[in-house]
């Protein structure tokens, strides 16, 4: 028997809202490869537009002031001209890219059968 909304305790939704809110943050596409592409060390802003060539550069700032307030990412500004600045993981997203390696590593060994399983799919469907 299944429980509808109201029958969860306040409680339980309350501690699920904040997780659920940080997995989707953390899950989204611009994330994940900001996090890959600054795993090496401290990269520049035009470096993560290079490394990620399909992200705007709206779409770039929003997400990287979005990891900073998280605590993912650090911002250094350099006192230079024109300012230098340098994005870097924080220590607990180099915990979290310990665990996109694992979902990357999966996503790349098991990458040929997705695609025969959607080509699969898209023949069953079409033929319908």
């Amino acid at each position: 028997m299944s429980r509808s909304n109201s029958d969860v305790p306040d409680q339980v939704v309350a501690e699920a809202c904040p997780v659920q809110e940080v997995l989707e943050r953390v899950a989204g596409k611009w994330s994940i490869l900001i996090m890959v592409a600054a795993a090496r060390g401290p990269i520049r802003f035009t470096e993560l537009e290079r490394a990620i060539p399909s992200v705007s550069r709206r779409m770039l700032t929003l997400t990287l002031r979005n990891l900073e307030r998280d605590g993912l990412m650090t911002r250094t500004v350099f006192p230079t001209v024109p300012p230098k600045v340098e994005y870097e993981l924080t220590p607990i997203a180099r915990e979290l890219y310990a665990a996109l390696l694992t979902l990357t590593d999966w996503a790349e060994h098991h990458r040929g059968s997705i695609i025969a399983a959607r080509a699969a799919y898209d023949a069953r469907v079409s033929a319908s």
